[in-house]
């Protein structure tokens, strides 16, 4: 969620360290006994490749250990190298006879495939298997059928067109990949026109492909009894009147899998009311208060299919760093909130290690990490009161440890929405910076802890952008990120036409937009600036490199759009005309990994939904410092 006042109207329109020292004794410390070793064997058969294609193939191994010995993980990791681990791309599986269908490969390409089995013994791999995958022919992507549904959806935005809606009315959506096969996403209740209102809240959609979808309906159909209970039993301890008819705002679900037969979904449910009268937040009621406190709560399923969850009730609330009765607002332009940690935008995380973790916020101080209890997907630590006289004493209390945070010195920042994933060793935090309706744009940051400090340059992943022959997107953050469970991730986020196109209210419309991410050399992510069309991964040559391409430099400037340039590449591997004119570039087709002035630049086939019709194409993205760069082929 957000900076609910801006928001609301754009809706409208549709630890501490302490090292203790030993208590003043000068005798020496005792030696500490060593642990045990952990001992036993694990071993991993070579895989057994089977069933290639041009960009498929089964895996099949098996794993035995000695009696003991816990398996935490297995599967299988593969490359192009000839020694991959897991640090390259991986599928994981959950039986110790582990077989694997791999997609995503490239054509005519030679890879090398290792069993693995993680245990406290370490990881163990098996010998190497190699295969290559079948040659593509030319026709693959002759007869590629491109995505047909529009992009401005106005004409079926409204509640009784829904089942034409596709990724039409997504705002704030979170992915998750089930045991059936489809991806089901979940959503803020907010569409163009307000159509969601007729349907309950947290609406569903599910798809097979990542591009056709279909809408399933609200997850909940009215308001969980125990928010205004929760509400005004924190009202009373804080000496206030109860609010009889709360005015509520549903935002920013967080759907994962916990294991087979077992979906959480964490929701947020905003109080807009004022909190010393209770009353409405209008300016008319304007009391000189903030407004009332959001909620997280949780709901489970065994079966997303059935859109049949049942709420668990309450988790946690946005709380103070400024005791109970420090809500007193001076005026309307004051943004010095009362609240510290709100209680928006969670994102669940269950690390390698099987911890349950939940970090939520936006705007107001940053972000907050809070340990979950995995059986019950509440908090590990009983709550306290929702107030305190520090932010130490909210940790205290079991609201949290800030994580990150935009400005450390500011109440009312831009920044929300993390979304935290685990990935070769780190946890990386994307998170959305700015208002919602044009500047939007995401960032990101890592650390080797989950609730570690994350570092990072905060480079800008998505941005307002416009290719040619468009009108460009905008309001592109708030995302969800996910993968297929075999190496090939996603980033899933709505996208907005600007002020400026045509028609009525254009920047209302919130289509959903997913997109493919590639990791760098460097283990950071990229997200590719086309939405995914699901176009066959034919091998890509140096050849193909060779042209002119349209090329965007996303280097964050507030509210605008960032607008492509001509770049042509010449097939003697200089670049001749453009802004690195004058550089150099060359290609590993390996890798799909493209240099072009010393910047690494990941390539794939995607759709060019700029065209008319629309077709594949070739697109690259990649970092440099604190920007990313974007480009097409033309």
């Amino acid at each position: 969620m957000k900076n609910m006042f801006a928001k609301w109207s754009t809706l409208l329109l549709m630890v501490v360290v302490f090292a203790a020292c030993g208590g003043g004794s000068d005798d020496p410390e005792p030696t500490p006994t060593p642990s045990p070793s952990p001992s036993g064997t694990v071993t991993v058969s070579a895989p057994v490749v089977s069933d290639v294609t041009t960009t498929s193939a089964k895996f099949k191994a098996q794993v035995t250990a000695s009696s003991g010995v816990n398996i935490t993980n297995r599967g299988f990791c593969y490359s192009t190298t000839n020694n991959p681990t897991t640090a390259d791309k991986k599928v994981t599986t959950q039986l110790n006879d582990m077989q694997a269908n791999v997609t995503g490969l490239q054509a005519n390409t030679t890879y090398y495939v290792k069993g693995f089995a993680e245990s406290a013994l370490g990881t163990t791999y098996s010998e190497v298997t190699s295969f290559k995958t079948a040659e593509a022919s030319g026709s693959e992507l002759d007869s590629y059928q491109a995505p047909t549904y529009v992009d401005d959806y106005r004409s079926i935005a409204d509640w009784s067109k829904r089942s034409q809606w596709n990724l039409a009315n997504v705002h704030d959506p979170t992915v998750v990949l089930a045991e059936d096969g489809y991806y089901y996403m979940y959503q803020t209740d907010a569409s163009y026109g307000n159509a969601h209102t007729a349907g309950g809240h947290f609406h569903a959609r599910r798809s097979k492909n990542l591009i056709d979808w279909e809408y399933l309906g609200g997850t909940m159909t009215s308001t969980p009894a125990w928010v205004k209970t929760k509400l005004n039993e924190i009202r009373a301890k804080m000496g206030l009147d109860p609010i009889s008819n709360p005015s509520y705002g549903y935002w920013a679900p967080c759907v994962r899998k916990v294991k087979n037969g077992l979906y959480r979904m964490y929701y947020c449910v905003v109080v807009d009311n004022y909190i010393k009268s209770g009353k409405a937040n209008t300016s008319a009621n304007f009391d000189n208060s903030w407004t009332e406190r959001a909620f997280i709560g949780l709901m489970e399923t065994a079966d997303p299919a059935s859109n049949v969850w049942e709420d668990k009730g309450f988790v946690i609330c946005s709380s103070s760093d400024k005791g109970k009765d420090g809500w007193a607002r001076s005026n309307a332009n004051n943004w010095d909130g009362y609240f510290y940690f709100n209680a928006i935008d969670p994102t669940y995380v269950i690390t390698p290690e099987g911890e349950h973790w939940l970090i939520y916020g936006s705007w107001h101080s940053g972000f907050a990490a809070v340990q979950l209890n995995a059986n019950t997907g509440k908090t590990l630590k009983e709550l306290g009161d929702p107030w305190a006289d520090s932010a130490a004493g909210l940790e205290a209390n079991g609201y949290g440890k800030r994580i990150w945070s935009r400005d450390s010195k500011s109440r009312w920042q831009g920044s929300e929405a993390p979304e935290i994933v685990y990935h070769n060793g780190y946890y990386y935090l994307f998170m959305a910076y700015d208002g919602l309706d044009v500047p939007y744009n995401t960032r990101i940051a890592r650390s080797a802890t989950i609730d570690g400090t994350y570092t990072g340059n905060e480079t800008v992943l998505t941005h307002p952008y416009k290719f040619a022959n468009s009108q460009g997107w905008v309001g592109i953050a708030h995302c969800a990120v996910f993968d297929d469970g075999q190496g090939n991730w996603y980033y899933a986020s709505q996208q907005r036409f600007p002020t400026t196109a045509s028609g009525n209210a254009p920047n209302a419309v919130m289509l959903g937009g997913v997109r493919s991410i590639q990791w760098l050399s460097t283990g950071w992510p990229v997200v590719m600036p086309e939405r995914y069309g699901a176009v066959p991964a034919v091998a890509i040559s140096a050849d193909e490199i060779a042209g002119t391409w349209e090329h965007i430099d996303l280097g964050y400037s507030y509210g605008k759009m960032k607008e492509s340039a001509t770049m042509t590449f010449a097939a003697d591997g200089t670049i001749t005309d453009g802004i690195w004119k004058g550089g150099k570039w060359t290609f590993d087709a390996a890798t799909n990994t493209l240099t072009a002035n010393g910047v690494e630049l990941k390539v794939q086939r995607e759709c060019d939904w700029e065209a008319s019709p629309r077709k594949h194409t070739i697109v690259y993205a990649g970092i440099n410092g604190a920007k990313s760069y974007w480009g097409k082929k033309k």
